[in-house]
């Protein structure tokens, strides 16, 4: 018996993203039914067709045909024999999609499509009804929400990325349109099923949002308690790496102290602020490669830090190196839970670890913005958080002046994160990219 998902929710909310990445990490078969109305749409439109009269759409319908062929890039719309999967994604089309699905003979059209595909696959289909109408026996009924305001900034912000002129206020206003002729349609309007788990992701960042859906789907479909909302696990500290470990680390440290102060013009500000002992993650900023290597040169306890797998692929001297220092691989596609298992693996056994919560490096200095990651391992570990602020001064890369600034500890209990409720991450996940921008200001003694 196939697994059918029923992905809800109001235009913008971010369905389609996080159901694609869903579906690729449960390998299950995506389905994107918003972009068969599109497709509609589309046809309606540039063939001089008014979307808004009954008629003149339902005699469309006899000539358009759509296919969906899936890639591994992800799903392609087919319209016709000609794929337009990026000609239905504008604002324009948006709209028009919004009226002709309010016609029940497109609905009608479209739907035993969408009802075998998900007769035949284990799948995740979105879109407005799916939970109540398209598949109302769905294992697993999701409904994904978000602000008006936030979905219509995610909109602009992905426009303006593709170099279209749009107007925030417009796209505000066709997103509040929407959603009021979605709700008051006659056929099939937009609700949240009655067994549907409602997900708000107007405050969550993408990845968190998608762990928190796989994490749902995997808990209905196998009733396995791992995959409920994240419980703590807190460290116990005090622990320390066998003794061989402890005086190889050191032997590295002092070589690579020796090192970068030769190549660097390298200070330390906020030095007190580095705890003695171990299992204290250090939150910073990201410029370089050498990042994990500058903020161990000063702690004696042994530091760890997820790296991409591939790292550990270059060849067999490299991956020496990065081990030595602590890395440990990250497969892609599954950072979510083995990030977060193997992080507090590390920090049971210890060691100090280094994570950097903007995801990739910055190439103009400035704090690029934070994801939900290390909040959430500090609130499952309850271990505290050493912000540091990383700070390059001038070209010439010999010489070069670089500060490394440690900020005050922040302590998730001391604060109020308690559980791992999404509110209470995103305090601490604020808290801490808010220290780490103060640091890279060169505003240490203001924390």
């Amino acid at each position: 018996m196939s697994i059918n998902v029923a992905l809800d929710g109001p235009s913008g909310a971010g369905k389609s993203t996080i159901a694609k990445a869903a579906a690729q990490k449960l390998k299950y078969l995506y389905v994107d039914t918003g972009a068969m109305y599109r497709a509609v749409a589309l046809y309606v439109l540039s063939n001089g067709k008014n979307p808004d009269d009954e008629n003149e759409v339902e005699l469309a319908l006899d000539n358009i045909n759509i296919n969906l062929i899936h890639t591994d890039e992800g799903q392609r719309i087919i319209l016709n024999g000609e794929d337009v999967s990026d000609k239905i994604r504008t604002p324009e089309i948006s709209m028009a999609a919004s009226k002709v699905s309010a016609i029940p003979k497109t609905r009608e059209f479209l739907l035993s499509l969408q009802k075998n595909i998900a007769k035949e696959n284990n799948v995740i289909m979105d879109g407005r009804d799916i939970g109540t109408v398209v598949l109302p026996q769905a294992q697993v009924k999701i409904f994904l929400t978000a602000s008006s305001e936030e979905r219509a900034r995610r909109r602009y912000e992905e426009l303006i990325a593709k170099g279209e002129k749009v107007e925030y206020e417009d796209i505000l206003r066709d997103i509040n349109e929407r959603d009021y002729n979605d709700t008051h349609r006659e056929i099939a309007p937009l609700k949240k099923a009655d067994d549907a788990i409602e997900i708000d992701s107007t405050s969550i960042s993408l990845e968190a949002a998608i762990d928190k859906i796989v994490w749902t789907i995997k808990n209905v479909v196998t009733k396995d308690t791992r995959y409920e909302t994240p419980q703590l696990r807190p460290v116990i500290k005090g622990k320390k790496t066998p003794l061989w470990k402890r005086i190889a680390h050191e032997f590295l440290r002092l070589v690579a102290k020796a090192i970068y102060y030769t190549y660097l013009d390298l200070h330390f500000e906020g030095v007190e602020n580095v705890p003695k002992d171990g299992s204290n993650i250090f939150a910073s900023n990201h410029r370089s490669y050498t990042d994990p290597i500058l903020i161990s040169l000063k702690p004696k306890v042994m530091f760890s830090f997820m790296a991409k797998e591939e790292l550990f692929k270059k060849n067999i001297f490299f991956t020496l190196i990065i081990k030595m220092f602590g890395a440990f691989p990250v497969s892609r596609g599954k950072g979510g839970a083995e990030a977060i298992d193997k992080s507090i693996e590390r920090l049971n056994k210890g060691y100090n670890l280094v994570i950097f919560p903007e995801g990739t490096r910055s190439k103009d200095g400035k704090v690029l913005k934070g994801k939900t990651g290390v909040a959430l391992v500090a609130a499952m570990a309850q271990v505290p958080v050493i912000p540091v602020g990383i700070v390059f001064e001038g070209k010439i890369k010999f010489r070069r002046k670089v500060t490394v600034r440690f900020g005050e500890p922040i302590i998730p209990k001391e604060i109020g994160v308690d559980d791992c409720s999404s509110k209470k991450l995103r305090m601490l996940k604020n808290k801490i990219m808010a220290s780490i921008t103060e640091l890279v200001e060169g505003n240490v003694n203001k924390l």
